[in-house]
């Protein structure tokens, strides 16, 4: 891998695919874990560590993998994508979370616009998402569309009532989405996304499931910004609390 390709790439646009990054045979591994995981350990995860689609049974997000399983917690210290973070935030990297990102066939939800420092509120914003894909990632199947280039300013964001995500964009961009870069991805491939770059997909109406296992890193040197955190807590007040399953608008 070219780091200073990568590093190039990710600082103009705010988004990097990289090939390869795991072997399929990994992504297979790992698949087999997170069905292990559910399997195991689902009925006994506090409220926030998980979120399930609209009818009750198909997870759409697990949360802080690393705080609950020892497997999940040595992914981060993967060598080869540690290699390529430092590079991109700065410093040294510092694991936020291992997660999964899911659209099950034909129930995955749509995720709004939104930037990811809305919720993470770290200033400097050097923190991204490694984002890889465990099945094929498709147009259809609900690919994950980035604005090239919205990375370097944090816009309002507002409640956006969706379990899972709380915080969306408080006004639309005008970039046609014919004019965005869609992540489509083979198992093992993956997205190196900046923390501010503005994303957001589309359900899955398949009959391929869309699954990516999430690693986020952020620069030691990176704090909390108390003001952004308040605007993030006011938001996730207004989502249901009471239940794990998604919630129409």
């Amino acid at each position: 891998m070219d780091i200073t390709k990568i590093a190039e790439d990710f600082e103009r646009d705010g988004v990097v695919r990289v090939p390869r990054l795991i072997s399929v045979e990994k992504a297979q591994e790992i698949r087999d874990e997170i069905d292990r995981y559910v399997r195991e350990k689902l009925a006994t995860l506090p409220g926030p560590d998980y979120v399930l689609e609209k009818d009750g049974k198909s997870v759409r997000n697990l949360w802080r993998l690393e705080t609950h399983d020892a497997y999940f917690r040595a992914l981060q210290d993967n060598p080869d994508i540690l290699k390529i973070v430092a590079t991109l935030v700065h410093g040294e990297p510092v694991c936020q979370g291992v997660e999964t990102f899911n659209k099950p066939a034909r129930v995955g939800s749509a995720v709004p616009y939104h930037q990811d420092n809305a919720y993470f509120c770290q200033n400097p914003p050097h923190m991204l998402t490694v984002w890889i894909a465990l099945d094929p990632v498709t147009v259809a199947n609900g690919a994950v569309y980035y604005v090239k280039g919205s990375h370097r300013t944090l816009l309002p964001h507002a409640p956006s009532l969706v379990q899972g995500n709380s915080i969306g964009l408080a006004a639309p961009l005008d970039v046609p989405k014919s004019e965005q870069f869609c992540g489509t991805l083979n198992v093992g491939d993956a997205l190196f996304h900046h923390c501010q770059v503005v994303h957001h997909s589309d359900p899955n109406t398949t009959d391929q499931p869309r699954r990516g296992l999430l690693i986020v890193y952020h620069g030691s040197h990176t704090k909390t910004d108390p003001k952004l955190q308040e605007a993030y807590h006011k938001a996730l007040a207004l989502v249901t609390p009471d239940s794990h399953v998604l919630k129409q608008k």
